[in-house]
């Protein structure tokens, strides 16, 4: 098995049915572990009946947990987990595949990924940089994890789960941990992946706040001193790693409109900065 992607669920059975697609058209070998906490909104209908698919369900501590408990089971040789509003773009896999087998040292890959809105319209685009500790603690995380892939060593030897605890800021201590133990990262410079911008994945919760306020906390003193410095270096990697600039491009995605295949969106004038709505 080449690879096993992990999705946690918990009543988004339309979303998941979308994302599920995603994953089995790829053209690679993969295992799809949905790690479901018990959805009463339908889903467990259809979903243990889907053969593209392994379905657990099982009452879980929150999100980072489910993860930890598919990465658990998952016996692909590159992991991944995609949440149940995201999807991989045609052809990613087969790309992440061949940038690891160029690249037998190397055990993380971030890939770029686009927004969408609820019915896959363009929104923005974000290509990302392999991240900087200081940045990450005294800013954020500008990776995201629908666009992230790691070799499977990680968490068999390694063990490098996600903090459970923590539902916010998860992704960044994880990586946070790679960092420390000098784990080798690198860029795909490809779109592998959609965010879809739901408004259900806006982390402006007091517990988010108070997450990422922990986070920056436990920056070095300097760091939070100097953090406009650490942001406009940030800038500047952006700027002359040529991340600002993108040609017209076009992506396919599977829509609530049109779940049965790929639509086509054309994106003439592409956009980089965040936008909520």
């Amino acid at each position: 098995m080449q690879f096993s992607i992990i999705t946690p669920s918990f009543r988004n059975s339309n979303w998941l049915k979308l994302c599920i697609a995603s994953v089995a058209d790829q053209g690679v070998e993969v295992e799809h572990i949905v790690q479901d906490a018990g959805s009463d909104d339908g889903t467990l209908d259809w979903l243990s009946k889907d053969s593209r698919v392994k379905a657990f369900v099982e009452k879980d501590a929150g999100m980072y947990d489910a993860v930890n408990r598919g990465l658990r089971r998952a016996s692909g040789e590159i992991l991944a987990y995609l949440n149940c509003d995201e999807q991989y773009l045609p052809g990613a896999l087969a790309a992440v595949s061949d940038f690891f087998t160029a690249r037998p040292n190397v055990d993380v890959v971030f890939g770029d990924f686009i927004a969408t809105d609820s019915k896959g319209d363009y929104m923005f685009h974000r290509k990302v940089l392999t991240p900087l500790k200081n940045h990450i603690l005294v800013s954020h995380l500008q990776t995201f994890t629908c666009a992230t892939f790691f070799r499977r060593k990680l968490v068999t030897e390694r063990e490098f789960f996600f903090n459970p605890r923590r539902r916010h800021v998860g992704d960044g201590e994880w990586v946070l941990k790679l960092m420390e133990n000098k784990t080798r990262m690198a860029v795909l410079r490809r779109f592998t992946s959609i965010f879809t911008m739901t408004g259900a994945n806006l982390s402006s919760s007091d517990e988010a706040k108070g997450e990422k306020l922990d986070l920056y906390n436990s920056a070095p003193f300097l760091a939070r001193k100097f953090k406009p410095l650490i942001v406009l270096h940030h800038r500047l990697r952006r700027l002359f790693g040529g991340i600002y600039f993108q040609k017209p491009f076009s992506y396919s995605i599977y829509t609530a409109q049109q779940p049965a295949m790929r639509s086509r969106f054309q994106v003439s004038k592409p956009n980089f900065k965040w936008r909520t709505g």
